[in-house]
C-alpha cells in the first residue's frame, strides 16, 4: 500500500495475521486518506477489502465504485487501485493465494475490480464472518484461524459465482467453471467419505462421469488427483494441530477417507517431502526450511526406495498406536510445549484437595496438557466401564488384599472416628487428575484454564468396543430423595446411558436402570447406601430393567463437573463443596470452547480436574450427571495480579466466559472454609440455602457490572433485572449454587 493524501493530522492502528495456508487478514483503523493499492509483487493474490465503518470509494483506470460500511470490493493482485476513504474509517483487507482450488472461479483472470453489497443473501454471510474476524483478529492462533482457513475460500467462491452472470462469468466457459466449484464444493464437504467417487459426484449434478472428468482436465487436474491432495492437506493441518496431538496418525488418515496406512505414507512423503511421523514431530522452523511442496513424486525418489519408506511408515504408525507415553511435544505458538498426562494411581488423587499435595507435571503459562480424567461411577457398571481398560483397572482395584488408592475422600484414613465406610470416609467422592503446577502462579494471580476439546473415553472392553458409557446416580445425596411418590420413598436407581459423540452425532440414550441394593464391599463392609466411591456392585444383587426412557435421546454436552486450584489450607478439604478456589462446580458450560478463571491461593496454583460429565441439567437435580470417563486438551493461561485489567481486574470467585456470555458463579457461601471455621467441612452441608448463594451471585454480578463494565450501581441493578439470567447451578454439593449468565451481545460497543 503507498500513501497518496490525507487531511490535517494522519494516525491510526494496523493488526496484522498471516495465517498456516497464508492468508493474510490486515484490520486498518485510520482517519481520512486515500492509498494507492498494488500487489502485483510476489504471488498473485485474490484480495477483498471490507468496509467495517466510514466511507469508500474504489478506482481503478476504468472503474469507480462507492462502497457503503458492511459492503466488499474485490479484485485480483495485479490490479492498480486507489482507495479513497472519505472520514475516519476501519477496514479488513483479506489477501488468499489465487492457487488456492476453491477459487479456480473463472477460465481467464478478472479484469476489473467489482463489487459485493451486504444486503444480498450470500453477501450477507460473507460480510457476517469477516465482520468476527475482524474483531477478534488479535485474539486467535493458527489452530483458531483453521476452521476461517477451510470455510473462507469456499464462501469468497460461493458468494461471487452467485452475484455473477453468465456474461460475467465469462460466457460458456465461466458456466463451466461456476458449475466445477460447486464440485468442488460437493468434494471437500465429502472429503471423509472413503467411498466418495466420479460416479457418485456426478450423479449428483446431473452431469455424465466424463465430462465431469472433463471438467477437471480444463484446470489441468483429474478428480482422483484432486481428491487425493484435499484429503493429504487435511491430515497436514491435523497433525500439527495440538487439538489432535493425542490420536495417532491411523486415526487421523482414516477420518479423512484413506484406507491404507501404507499408501496414505507413501502419497504424503510424496507430496510434502517427509513422512507424517517425521512431519508431526518437526519444530515449525525446520518445516519453514524444508523445500516447499510440489505436485507429484519427487524427481530423485525411486519405486523401491518410495516402497520400503513406506513400509517403515506402517511400522511407526501401529507404534504410535499403541504407545502414549511417545507423543510428541507438538510446536505451538511463543514456544509452548504440549504434555501429556494419563490417569495412573501416581497421577491423580482421589476425593480430596490439599495445598500440600506434590505436583504431578509443572506447566509454562501457555502451553498445552491433553488430561485423562476418569469418573467416580465406572463401577457401576464394572463390564462396560471398567473391564479391559488397564488404567482404569489398577486405579479401581480393590480386593480383600487392599486397594490401590487406599484414600477416598477427606476423612480419616482408618475411618475408625465417624462412619466406618473405608479409608477417608467418602468425604468427598471425585477422582482428580493432577495437581498441574502453574510456574510462576502466586497468590492472587488468576489462572485462565482454556478447554479446547473434550472426548469421551471408549471403553476397554473388546465386547463394547468404541462405544462410550456413563452413570447417572439417583442418590440419597439428590434433592428429589425424600419427595418421592412411588414406594419404595426412599430409594437410589442408577441408570447406565450409552453416550455417542462420533461426527454427526452426540446423544445419550439410557441402556438400563436398576435400584441400589445393600452391597458388601471386599473389606466386608455392608454400605446401605451409595456412600462410598468406587464400591464393586455385585450384578447377581440387582436387577436390571431395560424398558427405560425409550424414545429419548439426551444431546450431549461435555463438560468438566470439577476444575479447581489448591485452597490456602495445608489439611486436606473435601472434594464436594465448591468454593471460590473453584472445585465441584458442576456447570454444563464449563465445555469445550470456554475459558474457567480462578483466583489463584497458593504458589503454582495447584490446578486439578475431574468429575467429567457427557451431559447435565442445570441443578443436578438428583445427585450426579451422566458420569463419563474423559479426556481433555486444554491450555492454562497465568495472569499476573499486576497485570489484571478488563473482566479479571476485580475478580476473587470463579468466572467463566464463553464465546457469547460470562457466567458468575454464586455459593451459598462463597469462602466457606473462611466463614465457618474448623467445622466447615461438615457445617457447610447443613447451613446451605438457594437464598444465600442467591445473594451470593447478585453482589458478584453487581460487582462485575460496575468494575469490568464501568456501570454504576443503579445501571448495574436494572440491567441484573432486564438483561441477565440467574440459574441453579446444583443443589447436591453441600455448599449449594447459583449462577448468573450475563451475554455479551447487551453491550454494542
Amino acid at each position: 500500500m503507498e500513501l497518496l493524501e490525507h487531511e490535517g493530522e494522519l494516525y491510526g492502528e494496523l493488526v496484522s495475521y498471516r495465517s498456516a495456508q497464508d492468508f493474510t487478514f490486515v484490520r486498518i483503523t485510520s482517519t481520512e486518506h486515500v492509498i494507492r493499492l498494488d500487489l502485483s509483487q510476489g504471488p498473485s493474490q485474490f484480495w477483498l477489502i471490507m468496509l467495517l465503518e466510514g466511507d469508500l470509494v474504489a478506482k481503478t483506470e476504468t472503474n469507480s465504485i462507492d462502497v457503503s460500511e458492511g459492503d466488499i470490493v474485490y479484485g485480483i493482485g495485479d490490479l492498480d487501485v486507489t482507495l479513497d476513504f472519505k472520514r475516519d474509517n476501519r477496514f479488513l483487507m483479506v489477501q488468499v493465494p489465487v492457487t488456492h482450488p476453491a477459487l479456480r472461479l473463472r477460465s481467464k483472470p478478472q479484469a476489473d475490480i467489482s463489487n459485493l453489497v451486504s444486503e444480498t443473501g450470500v453477501g450477507r454471510m460473507l460480510s457476517g464472518l469477516l465482520r468476527s474476524v475482524a474483531d477478534t483478529i488479535m485474539d486467535v492462533d493458527d489452530d483458531q484461524m483453521r476452521p476461517i482457513e477451510v470455510a473462507l475460500p469456499e464462501f469468497i467462491s460461493t458468494a461471487l459465482m452467485s452475484e455473477a452472470s453468465t456474461k460475467e462469468l465469462g460466457g460458456a466457459a465461466g458456466v463451466r467453471a461456476a458449475l466445477l466449484e460447486r464440485i468442488f464444493q460437493t468434494i471437500e464437504m465429502r472429503l471423509s467419505d472413503p467411498d466418495l467417487n466420479l460416479h457418485q459426484v456426478a450423479k449428483e449434478h446431473n452431469i455424465s462421469p466424463r465430462y465431469l472428468q472433463k471438467l477437471f482436465e480444463s484446470v489441468g487436474d483429474s478428480f482422483g488427483h484432486f481428491v487425493k491432495l484435499r484429503r493429504l492437506e487435511r491430515c497436514r493441518l491435523d497433525l500439527r494441530s495440538p487439538l489432535h496431538a493425542q490420536r495417532s496418525i491411523s486415526d487421523i488418515l482414516f477420518q479423512w477417507g484413506f484406507n491404507d496406512s501404507a499408501s496414505f505414507s507413501r502419497a504424503f512423503r510424496e507430496q510434502y517431502g517427509m513422512s507424517p511421523r517425521e512431519y508431526r514431530r518437526a519444530p515449525q522452523e525446520e518445516e519453514a526450511q524444508a523445500e516447499a511442496p510440489q505436485r507429484g513424486r519427487p524427481p530423485t525418489a525411486k519405486d523401491q526406495a518410495i516402497e520400503s519408506q513406506a513400509d517403515e511408515m506402517l511400522d511407526d504408525i501401529e507404534q504410535e498406536t499403541s504407545d502414549v507415553s511417545d507423543l510428541p511435544h507438538v510446536p505451538v505458538q511463543h514456544g509452548a510445549r504440549h504434555h501429556y498426562l494419563p490417569v495412573t494411581p501416581e497421577t491423580i488423587h482421589w476425593g480430596h484437595f490439599s495445598s500440600s499435595l506434590k505436583p504431578v507435571l509443572t506447566v509454562e503459562s501457555g502451553d498445552y496438557v491433553t488430561v485423562e480424567t476418569l469418573t467416580h461411577h465406572a463401577n457401576d457398571d464394572h463390564e462396560r466401564m471398567v473391564m479391559g481398560d488397564p488404567a482404569i483397572e489398577d486405579i479401581y482395584r480393590w480386593t480383600p488384599e487392599g486397594k490401590t488408592i487406599n484414600r477416598r475422600g477427606a476423612g480419616a484414613l482408618d475411618s475408625s472416628s465417624s462412619t466406618g465406610r473405608g479409608a477417608g470416609e467418602g468425604f468427598g467422592v471425585h477422582i482428580c487428575t493432577g495437581p498441574i503446577e502453574i510456574a510462576g502462579a502466586e497468590p492472587n494471580d488468576i489462572v485462565e484454564i482454556r478447554i479446547l476439546e473434550l472426548k469421551p473415553r471408549t471403553s476397554g472392553n473388546p465386547k463394547y468396543a468404541g462405544q462410550s458409557f456413563g452413570s447417572n446416580a439417583a442418590a440419597y445425596w439428590g434433592f428429589q430423595y425424600n419427595d418421592l411418590l412411588t414406594e419404595p420413598k426412599q430409594r437410589e436407581v442408577i441408570t447406565i446411558y450409552e453416550v455417542e459423540s462420533e461426527m454427526g452425532r452426540s446423544c445419550a440414550r439410557a441402556v438400563y436402570n436398576y435400584r441400589w441394593t445393600p452391597q458388601t464391599d471386599p473389606f466386608g463392609i455392608v454400605h446401605e447406601l451409595y456412600d462410598y466411591p468406587g464400591l464393586p456392585v455385585d450384578t447377581s444383587t440387582i436387577k436390571k430393567n431395560y424398558d427405560v426412557l425409550r424414545n429419548i435421546e439426551i444431546p450431549v454436552r461435555p463438560h468438566f463437573g470439577v476444575i479447581g486450584v489448591a485452597p490456602p489450607q495445608s489439611k486436606l478439604v473435601d472434594s464436594i463443596p465448591p468454593g471460590n478456589f473453584g472445585g465441584n462446580l458442576d456447570n454444563w458450560r464449563i465445555a469445550p470452547g470456554s475459558s474457567l478463571f480462578l483466583p489463584v491461593g497458593v504458589a503454582g496454583a495447584l490446578l486439578s480436574l475431574g468429575d467429567p460429565h457427557a451431559s447435565q441439567g442445570d441443578s443436578e437435580l438428583c445427585g450426579t450427571a451422566i458420569e463419563c470417563s474423559m479426556t481433555a486438551l486444554i491450555q492454562p493461561i497465568l495472569h499476573r495480579a499486576s497485570d489484571k485489567r478488563g473482566h479479571i481486574r476485580d475478580l476473587d470467585y470463579p468466572l467463566l466466559e464463553t464465546q457469547d456470555e460470562w457466567v458468575i458463579f454464586g455459593f451459598s457461601h462463597p469462602n466457606y472454609l473462611k466463614e465457618l471455621g474448623a467445622s466447615a467441612q461438615s457445617d457447610i452441608y447443613k447451613k446451605s440455602s438457594i437464598d444465600l448463594a442467591m445473594r451470593d451471585a447478585f453482589r458478584k454480578a453487581r460487582r462485575f457490572l460496575m468494575t469490568a463494565r464501568d456501570l454504576d450501581e443503579d445501571e448495574a441493578i436494572s440491567l441484573l433485572s432486564v438483561g441477565v439470567d440467574f440459574g441453579i447451578t446444583q443443589v447436591v454439593n453441600g455448599n449449594w449454587g447459583v449462577h448468573a449468565i450475563i451475554r455479551k451481545e447487551l453491550f454494542t460497543a
